[in-house]
């Protein structure tokens, strides 16, 4: 089983970074959070040979400068950055953009605004799946990771 030592958030919205850093700590993970908030710092920062490359992505999908959509794109086509587990976090859940998505090699998809025992369970849940199942792509009815609470 994988282990995570290092996660990357991109967003752009300070509120839903603070909430995501104050669900992880909760979830006592021991592990390293880096923070960017538009695309264009986003694949600047994946793009540093020297950077430590995150064991798992979760980025918005609507952000300043570059879309989760461009930079996906841009992630899977880069050899060195293409085995990156990524999680999209969206306000909203559109069939086909997440089949876009998901085609496009994004590995999970999580919809915002969620209260905080559910950001916490579903950040563990995609945590859990990407270091037990090591896989970077579910199947297709397993990709938007939903919770019941």
């Amino acid at each position: 089983m994988k282990t995570i030592s290092h996660i990357l958030l991109a967003d752009d919205d300070p509120d839903d970074c603070m909430f995501f850093r104050e669900a992880l700590e909760a979830l006592s993970f021991s592990t390293q959070l880096t923070f960017v908030k538009n695309g264009e710092e986003l694949i600047e920062l994946l793009s540093k040979k020297t950077a430590k490359l995150p064991d798992i992505l979760f980025m918005d999908l609507n952000m300043p400068r570059k879309s989760g959509i461009q930079c996906l794109s841009e992630i899977k086509n880069n050899q060195r950055l293409q085995n990156i587990p990524v999680v999209i976090i969206s306000t909203s859940y559109d069939c086909t953009i997440a089949d876009g998505l998901y085609h496009s090699g994004a590995s999970y998809y999580i919809q915002k605004p969620i209260g905080f025992s559910q950001l916490q369970n579903l950040i563990s849940l995609a945590v859990e799946l990407v270091t037990k199942e090591n896989i970077l792509r579910p199947e297709r009815i397993n990709f938007l990771l939903e919770q019941n609470i």
